[in-house]
C-alpha cells in the first residue's frame, strides 16, 4: 500500500507551523469531516500516519502535528519535556483550529498523552467522542523497553546525552527492524526518512530527554488507569501482536484492566508500527470500531 506523500520531504512540505510559547509546532489538515486527531509516539513524528491517511481523510477532516522536541516541530535542548506540556500543545491546536470534538487515533508515546488528557479532561476546551490506542505502553509493569531505551533514558543526564549524540545510523535502524514483524521490515527509503526526522533541527541529540518519559509513567500510573475506568468516552486498543515492547502482553492486560474496552488483535506478525506494517488492517479495524460504537449507541 502506497503512501499518500513519496517521502517525508513532501509531508514536510504540505504542513503549517503555530506557535506555542515561543517554539514552532508543526501541523497538518486533510479532507473534510467529523475532526480526527492522529498522535505520533517516538521518536519519529507524524508521518508514521502516511500510510493510513489518504483514507482516513476520504471520512475525516485528519489533524495532525509533531509533539515539540520530534519531527519538524522545534527540538530545545535544555527543557523538560512532559505529559502535561503535550496536552497542552494539542489543545492551543484545537483552539486555533475551533475543534469542538475530535476522535482520537493515538500510537506509541502518544497513547500515554491521552491517558494524560483524560485524567484532565476538564482542561481541555474540546470534547473527545471516541479513542483508539494503538501499540502503546499503557501499563508500565508489563512493558519491554529495549536497552537502547534503558541506556538512554535511565542514565545520568550527561550518559544520556553522550548516547544520543554518538547513536550512529546503523544503532538506530538495528533497533526499529526488533521492533517490526519479519515479513514487514522497514524498507530503505523509510530508513532514510526516519534518519532525516530523527537529525532534523539536531533532535537526535535531545532524544534521551523525551525517551525518559517512558519511565517517568511509573508515577502516573493509578491516576491514568482510573480516568480510563471512570470515563464514558469509548475506547479501544488496536495490537500489532509482535511488537516485543507493547504487543500481545500489553493487550492482555488492557483486556484484564477494562473488560468492556474494545480489543482488536491484528495479523500474527504485525509488529510496532501497524500502521506502516499493514496499513489496510488498521484502517478496516478502525473503521470497524466506529462502527461497533455507533451500533452501541443506536
Amino acid at each position: 500500500m502506497k503512501g499518500k506523500f513519496s517521502n517525508v520531504q513532501e509531508w514536510q512540505k504540505a504542513g503549517s507551523y503555530f506557535d506555542y510559547n515561543g517554539s514552532s509546532i508543526f501541523y497538518g489538515v486533510l479532507g473534510k469531516g467529523d475532526p480526527l486527531l492522529l498522535l505520533h509516539g517516538y521518536p519519529f513524528n507524524s508521518y508514521d500516519w502516511n500510510w493510513v491517511i489518504d483514507e482516513l481523510s476520504d471520512k475525516y477532516q485528519v489533524v495532525y502535528l509533531d509533539f515539540l522536541g520530534m519531527g519538524f516541530s522545534d527540538k530545545p535542548e535544555d527543557h523538560n519535556y512532559s505529559f502535561e506540556e503535550y496536552t497542552e500543545i494539542i489543545n492551543t491546536l484545537a483552539i486555533k483550529l475551533n475543534l469542538k470534538q475530535v476522535q482520537i487515533l493515538a500510537h506509541d508515546l502518544a497513547v500515554s498523552v491521552v491517558q494524560e488528557m483524560i485524567s484532565h479532561k476538564e482542561k481541555l476546551n474540546f470534547e473527545i467522542g471516541s479513542i483508539a490506542f494503538m501499540n502503546g505502553g499503557m501499563f508500565t509493569d508489563v512493558y519491554k523497553p529495549r536497552l537502547i531505551q534503558r541506556l538512554l533514558s535511565q542514565t545520568p543526564d550527561f550518559v544520556g546525552s553522550w548516547i544520543s549524540k554518538k547513536m550512529s545510523r546503523n544503532s538506530v535502524e538495528s533497533s526499529l527492524r526488533k521492533v517490526f514483524g519479519p515479513q514487514t521490515q522497514p524498507n530503505q527509503n523509510l530508513l532514510d526518512d526516519y534518519w532525516y526526522v530523527l537529525n532534523y533541527k539536531n533532535g537526535k541529540n535531545i532524544a534521551y530527554l523525551i525517551g525518559r518519559l517512558v519511565f517517568e509513567k511509573v508515577k502516573y500510573q493509578s491516576k491514568w488507569i482510573q480516568a480510563l475506568k471512570n470515563t464514558k468516552i469509548p475506547f479501544c486498543y488496536i495490537c500489532g501482536p509482535y511488537d516485543p515492547n507493547s504487543g500481545t502482553h500489553m493487550a492482555l492486560r488492557f483486556k484484564k484492566e477494562y473488560p468492556d474496552g474494545w480489543l482488536y488483535f491484528l495479523s500474527s506478525q504485525i509488529g510496532h508500527w501497524p500502521q506502516i506494517e499493514s496499513p489496510k488492517e488498521v484502517l478496516t479495524t478502525y473503521f470497524q470500531f466506529q462502527t461497533e460504537i455507533q451500533s452501541k449507541h443506536k
